[in-house]
């Protein structure tokens, strides 16, 4: 499998969007995107149809969670669309995870990679022991999903950089590791908690890094991007 850079394009709108993306025109690889709530919930299935349009990988996240009927419905309807990888929560037990990807799975045995969300690298280990009442350490839960997600047959998890060894430890190294929180090491961390710098991420295992804001809000995306690519790919 090969390790890229997806740039979590969290814009309100298509126009938004599209003026992001027409700064990369020129580059002869468009840049794997994620389409997310945001996005997605402001503009429907055709905002992913045009940016397929536009030769972009895609992966769409939207982290589905619900019983395992409701999941493998959905699954089946973001199935017609061309995406590259889908997610869901992996917190919603391996028969959720079993039926999403049943539901995902087109007639003639096609589907996108499906991966299943660990913990969110804005919860740390004070907000898992004292709101969501796990007690134990964040490592643990971690690889605990990740096993789940394995054995349910899905592809791989969402997970923090600081994980990534491990999961792939724990589920091999075909299991794949798509790790948000990533920042440079001179910027912001804003609300990330569990964070890596492009080179880290990559010497820990990762195998997609997703990269927000570093790039979005850069004064330079493309030059941002061609950064935290080199960094990251070596």
């Amino acid at each position: 499998m090969n390790k890229d850079v997806i740039i979590a394009c969290d814009f309100a709108s298509a126009e938004a969007t599209y003026e992001f993306l027409d700064k990369f025109k020129d580059l002869d690889n468009k840049p794997f995107v994620k389409i997310g709530m945001e996005l997605f919930y402001a503009e429907g299935p055709q905002i992913v149809r045009e940016i397929k349009a536009r030769g972009h990988k895609i992966f769409l996240d939207l982290k589905l969670h619900d019983i395992p009927n409701t999941v493998k419905k959905s699954m089946a309807v973001l199935s017609k669309l061309d995406v590259d990888i889908v997610n869901c929560h992996a917190a919603g037990t391996k028969a959720m995870m079993e039926a999403a990807l049943e539901g995902l799975t087109r007639p003639n045995g096609t589907r996108p990679l499906l991966i299943a969300v660990t913990q969110l690298t804005s919860t740390d280990q004070l907000a898992l022991d004292k709101e969501l009442l796990i007690h134990e350490t964040m490592n643990e839960v971690v690889m605990h999903y990740a096993k789940n997600a394995h054995q349910a047959g899905l592809d791989g998890v969402v997970c923090s950089p600081h994980e990534a060894a491990d999961v792939h430890d724990a589920c091999g190294e075909a299991f794949l590791t798509v790790t948000p929180g990533i920042r440079f090491a001179d910027g912001d961390a804003g609300d990330q908690k569990r964070i890596m710098t492009p080179a880290a991420a990559a010497a820990a295992g990762s195998d997609y890094i997703v990269v927000g804001r570093p790039i979005t809000a850069a004064e330079d995306p493309v030059a941002a991007y061609k950064r935290c690519v080199k960094e990251f790919l070596g």
